[in-house]
């Protein structure tokens, strides 16, 4: 496949637009999912953890060098995986790596809580604005971590952790994923108030429960785990990927074609299709399978407000935003998770789309078609939108810098052409 991480990866896309999309696809598993839980994976000793849907990604082959540096044997072939951590590891995290993604600071609470010390220089990934450590930070600390910044490194060090009382600010996902890990082994009980409730939380813990570890709550405000003296090996599964599979479905609308993604969790895409419903989509769901179309009536303007899990995921806003840039009417689309992630819009801008700004709100007037254009991608999701306004424009679209949308989409080019697009890449 054109995106296996050994690989040199193409820098662009060129789409010939205008064809609708059309087929069935298999959803991939959840990078959001398996990250952490690879991540947990630093919790055992002279024990292995085997994942299976682990979805082959520039992000996870990066988590994968990660854990090996730390000393971890990792072995990763199809989408299975396995994990073998010895009787000891290295705390300090390589900069070069950690650098290449924000989720690397998911280490950090398991190599505490296993090890007692982690250096762990500040990660990097997505230019998505102000996304602090400080609750990670805060909530280890009150665990008995003594944290120290310095030249551009976070330092933790402890005995064995103490379970605690930790209430989060915001109900942040990465923050909520360290504490449960490093609480797992943290002598006492920890209670995290305000946690973060996306299914991705719940993954983590099911698989930290097949692990041994004792956790109650996880997809609620408030998580109870009482620590346990070691872990143990196991197997678990990473579920499929709601931005993947919202990201085709999207596809499929703009383009006026009917998609079927195949091992898809309706539960976990309620506001999603809830949303994509009231723009003018229509949905078929047979099991686990659920197909999409566009009304008879088209697309309509709607408003979106970003949110935590239960509400609409920030991971899908530029390509909803993609999506209404075509819609009938006036669009408000409020980006209330992250400062700056409407830095897209000059680029959706270059297809003849419609957006205003006023603060971190976006208001789009629909207009009847977008022309093919050459854009770059700032970020990974703002990437995938670009290319589903590619395949509606009329003309030929290039989308540049293609690696921002590697770290999140296995097969991209193969998915793609098999639901019709005419599509090619360049290095």
């Amino acid at each position: 496949m054109e995106n296996k991480g050994e690989n040199k990866l193409p820098e662009k896309i060129i789409i010939r637009g205008g064809k609708k999309l059309s087929g069935t696809i298999n959803v991939q598993g959840a990078k959001n999912a398996a990250l952490p839980v690879m991540a947990a994976a630093i919790l055992l000793k002279n024990a292995s953890l085997t994942l299976s849907n682990v979805p082959d990604l520039y992000d996870i082959r990066t988590m994968c060098d990660l854990l090996r540096n730390l000393g971890a044997s990792v072995e990763f072939e199809g989408h299975s995986m396995r994990i073998s951590v010895p009787e000891k590891l290295n705390t300090e995290t390589p900069t070069d790596l950690v650098r290449k993604m924000r989720a690397s600071s998911l280490v950090l609470g398991p190599l505490v809580a296993r090890w007692g010390h982690a250096l762990l220089p500040l990660p990097g990934g997505c230019v998505l604005g102000s996304r602090p450590l400080d609750f990670h930070l805060k909530g280890l600390s009150k665990m008995g971590a003594d944290i120290e910044l310095k030249n551009g490194a976070v330092s933790a060090s402890s005995g064995r952790l103490n379970g605690a009382s930790v209430t989060l600010d915001y109900p942040s996902v990465g923050a909520t994923e360290n504490i449960m890990m490093a609480a797992t082994l943290a002598a006492g009980t920890t209670c995290i108030e305000n946690a973060a409730k996306e299914p991705e939380i719940v993954n983590l813990a099911d698989v930290l429960r097949l692990m041994g570890a004792d956790i109650k709550g996880d997809g609620t405000e408030r998580i109870v785990i009482i620590g346990r003296e070691e872990l143990s090996s196991a197997s678990g599964y990473i579920i499929p990927d709601r931005i993947e599979a919202a990201t085709y479905m999207m596809a499929g609308v703009i383009t006026g074609g009917d998609v079927t993604l195949k091992g898809i969790e309706e539960k976990c895409m309620e506001a999603i299709l809830n949303k994509m419903r009231d723009a003018g989509a229509e949905f078929a769901v047979t099991g686990d399978s659920v197909s999409v179309r566009v009304s008879s009536n088209g697309l309509k303007g709607i408003s979106v407000k970003t949110l935590p899990f239960p509400g609409f995921p920030t991971d899908t806003q530029p390509q909803i935003m993609a999506l209404l840039s075509v819609a009938d009417g006036t669009s408000i689309v409020n980006e209330s998770v992250f400062d700056s992630r409407l830095l897209h819009i000059n680029e959706f801008k270059k297809f003849g789309a419609r957006i205003e700004m006023q603060d971190n709100v976006a208001i789009i007037t629909g207009v009847k078609k977008l022309n093919g254009t050459v854009v770059h991608s700032s970020n990974l999701r703002a990437g995938a939108a670009l290319i589903i306004m590619g395949l509606a424009a009329e003309g030929e679209t290039t989308v540049c810098d293609l690696q921002h949308v590697w770290r999140g989409y296995e097969s991209l080019g193969e998915k793609l052409r098999t639901l019709g697009a005419d599509i090619e890449f360049e290095d």
